[in-house]
């Protein structure tokens, strides 16, 4: 693996989000902007642009979107094409006329959600709206050869819900916990699962809040609630070492 040498500049899209707070907070080597959607917007070509002029980054850790609430990707679909997938196709034409790295910040909700264990090779089929957002990012990020997708299972430390899915396993992993194995991981390209163990979430959540209470996905959700999307993270956990 290539250790990414601390004075090539980086910029992270989605400079006031989650993932870009911590990072801001955990980076003590790396040369990395964190430009709020104000100077930096990616429905604005041109803004981007002149942004990346000025400070010529070497990379692209692309962020920026629309997560949270879930059911805003049912009830407002716009936004959801406009900020997960327009967005996205624009940073990735910026980076390739500029030749900038491009580090695409997925999901593993892009996987089926039936058996779990999916590797970087199994087919995709998006459990809801939101996935779908995201995969129609990938579609733009995959055809930019000197980019990567990271499929992600992240959550904020602490867990801020009260209770926790008996009956739903992913990859959970806290920001804290991934944000800089991100860095080691830049000048790697294709597709990577990134995360932790595969678990239900309960379990995970349960070691570091044992008040932690139990609740079922299928009685929340419905009995057709996809209940499976962890990866198989081999791959991540060899390039991390």
């Amino acid at each position: 693996m290539t250790i990414l040498n601390s004075n090539k500049r980086i910029i992270v899209t989605g400079g006031n989000g989650r993932f870009a707070q911590v990072l801001k907070k955990e980076n003590k080597k790396f040369d990395i902007l964190f430009p709020s959607k104000k100077i930096f917007n990616i429905l604005n070509i041109n803004s981007m642009k002149k942004y990346i002029k000025k400070n010529k980054p070497k990379y692209i850790i692309h962020c920026a979107g629309l997560s949270r609430p879930m059911n805003i990707h049912n009830n407002d679909i716009n936004q959801s094409i406009d900020k997960n997938i327009v967005g996205t196709a624009n940073v990735t034409k910026i980076c390739s006329e500029l030749h900038i790295k491009l580090i695409y910040i997925s999901t593993c909700y892009v996987y089926p959600g039936l058996s779990g264990n999916y590797s970087e090779n199994s087919s995709v089929k998006p459990i809801n709206n939101y996935a779908w957002s995201k995969l129609g990012g990938e579609c733009s990020v995959i055809l930019y050869k000197n980019s990567l997708i990271l499929r992600t299972s992240v959550t904020e430390k602490p867990f801020i819900h009260k209770k926790a899915f008996i009956d739903f396993k992913t990859n959970f992993i806290f920001h804290e916990d991934l944000v800089l194995k991100i860095i080691k991981l830049i000048n790697q390209k294709g597709i990577i699962n990134i995360g932790g163990k595969s678990q239900s979430v309960y379990n995970f959540v349960k070691k570091y809040n044992p008040k932690i209470k139990k609740q079922s996905a299928k009685k929340m959700l419905g009995k057709k609630t996809l209940m499976n999307v962890s990866m198989n993270i081999n791959k991540f956990k060899k390039l991390i070492k």
